[in-house]
């Protein structure tokens, strides 16, 4: 089984900090075999460690729709955010790539609604039931009851912003993921959730922190 991460933030997020350098190792030492960088708007990062540490990186991309955000996977290029969840979907899978659903219907974090769900239904390939930084609201028990309702993959990703949040959440597969075969691997995968550290649910605002004391 591949220990497989689809939601993580490098130092390229302006509220990320993990590096190059503490991808690589979580890789090396096996906490994870495979990560997708999925930093806000940017696909720099994670197109860089792609070419540097091979197809154990994903290339995606948190990407900021009119009506919340969605993340592409497996992608060849940037996606210009700021569209509607719908042509944003349809930029994602003209490139080859697979639609992916985070913290849908969270309004503390910009997940995006039922009603636009139902409208994009058809475009969606995964949903995320589990986040790892679903604490103070999660929505994970209403994002499954959706998923299997609408007869979507699932699958449970830390949303890591720091290396202590790897871990946290992630999805166990039965062989290399890739864009043409991981949603039918998720049709067997399991779905692994462990507690966060409490630093795990800081990174975001401490992140952001430095880097804005930096930038005076």
């Amino acid at each position: 089984m591949f220990k497989i991460d689809l939601h993580t933030h490098s130092e390229a997020s302006p509220d990320g900090g993990i590096t190059s350098e503490q991808y690589a190792k979580a890789l090396a030492d096996g906490q994870l075999d495979f990560i997708a960088i999925t930093d806000h708007n940017s696909v720099e990062m994670a197109q860089t460690l792609h070419k540097s540490l091979g197809n154990q990186i994903i290339v995606g991309e948190e990407i900021m729709t009119l009506e919340g955000e969605l993340i592409g996977l497996f992608l060849n290029s940037f996606v210009m955010p700021h569209q509607s969840a719908e042509a944003t979907a349809k930029s994602i899978k003209a490139q080859g790539g697979i639609v992916y659903v985070p913290h849908p219907f969270e309004t503390v974090r910009k997940g995006l609604s039922k009603s636009v769900l139902d409208d994009i239904a058809e475009l969606v390939d995964i949903v995320e039931v589990h986040n790892g930084r679903a604490v103070f609201q999660n929505r994970g028990p209403q994002a499954a009851t959706w998923a299997r309702l609408n007869c979507k993959e699932m699958a449970a990703s830390s949303d890591a912003h720091g290396p202590k949040g790897f871990g946290s959440a992630y999805t166990q597969v039965s062989n290399h993921p890739s864009a043409s075969n991981i949603v039918e691997l998720l049709g067997t995968a399991r779905i692994v959730t462990n507690r966060p550290p409490l630093k795990a649910l800081l990174y975001p605002k401490m992140h952001r922190l430095r880097k804005k004391l930096r930038s005076k």
